[in-house]
């Protein structure tokens, strides 16, 4: 039996996909909603557990050979740091005891790139690196961070596991939330770009690098899961003309950050709703940030990634049809 954490996420619900198409039985904790599936079979049983009732979660763990960590917050807002910390520490630390209690044999852990200090224009960034206050801009990045010191802590135990690093994750997830919000701007002609750079992944292609990963006997490491290096302006037009909308076409300076923060705190307040863009993900959007993926593709010979316009296209056709359902 294999646990899934985070199972109705952009992640763990790809993750899940994965799984069962590989004959796993499943065992998902969600906290608020349950993840609709019904091609598993009779292989998916879901539970609700929030990684910080450590009771429900020892007994959910009960018979549990592998686990996988996909629970976590992400979030740049200063009104969730100690729900950042609570669920990325904390609840990551109750997961890793439980784990160590009911004899799991293996764990792959979803930590960020955050984690890894992804301020850094003047190299590209690899698994050697690690978060300092210095190469990292957000609280996030230092909850991640100190998410991955409790599973090391769980290996130095006996636990064997692999954390993965992805980058900025796409899918088709919750439209309002996480990565999926930078589809339902392009969609709503949000305006603004930038010529930054960084890293973007398929959900598909992370669920399936942490299946494989789970399947070797590789212990004690992290990968960075990365397909492509590319500018947000790139990417943010590729999803409009997939959309049929307009691109956007107001470049953001380093001054006109500030300003759209302040107007984006502004209409938060205003309206109840989050921010767009805050402190945090402006100054990460201006940086040209490049993350080497070579480890994960040299321990992985047989795995691929998407092209990222495959990707985006993919991702476009499936959020296109859900606004035309609703």
């Amino acid at each position: 039996m294999v646990l899934v954490t985070g199972g109705s996420g952009l992640v763990g619900t790809a993750l899940i996909n994965v799984l069962l198409q590989n004959g796993e039985q499943v065992r998902a904790i969600y906290n608020k909603t349950a993840l609709s599936n019904n091609n598993s079979n009779g292989k998916l049983h879901q539970v609700a557990c929030n990684i910080l009732d450590v009771v429900t979660l020892a007994e959910v763990m009960a018979g549990i050979t592998e686990v996988y960590h996909c629970a976590g917050l992400v979030s740049f807002r200063k009104e969730d740091v100690q729900d950042l910390y609570k669920i990325n520490v904390e609840g990551t630390a109750n997961v890793v005891n439980a784990a160590l209690t009911a004899g799991v044999k293996r764990m792959v852990h979803v930590s960020s790139v955050a984690a890894l200090g992804r301020i850094r224009e003047d190299e590209p960034i690899n698994e050697k690196m690690s978060w300092t206050p210095e190469t990292s801009n957000s609280r996030y990045g230092e909850s991640k961070y100190l998410g991955e010191m409790e599973v090391w802590r769980g290996v130095a135990e006996g636990l064997e596991a692999v954390v993965v690093n992805p980058v900025i994750i796409l899918g088709p997830g919750n439209w309002h939330d996480g990565s999926t919000a930078i589809f339902s701007s392009v969609y709503n002609e949000f305006p603004w770009y930038t010529n930054g750079t960084t890293g973007f992944v398929d959900v598909r292609d992370l669920a399936n690098a942490m299946y494989m990963l789970m399947k070797t006997g590789i212990n004690a490491e992290k990968f960075i899961v990365s397909a492509q290096n590319a500018s947000y302006r790139e990417v943010l037009n590729i999803m409009a003309d997939a959309f049929g909308k307009k691109r956007p076409h107001k470049e953001v300076t380093p001054f006109l950050a500030k300003l759209v923060v302040i107007l984006q705190s502004i209409k938060s307040k205003l309206t109840g709703k989050k921010a767009l863009v805050t402190k945090e993900t402006a100054l990460t959007s201006l940086a040209e940030v490049n993350f080497d993926n070579n480890k994960l593709l040299a321990h992985l010979p047989s795995f691929q990634y998407r092209p990222l316009q495959q990707t985006i296209v993919d991702t476009c056709k499936i959020l296109q049809h859900q606004v035309n359902r609703d």
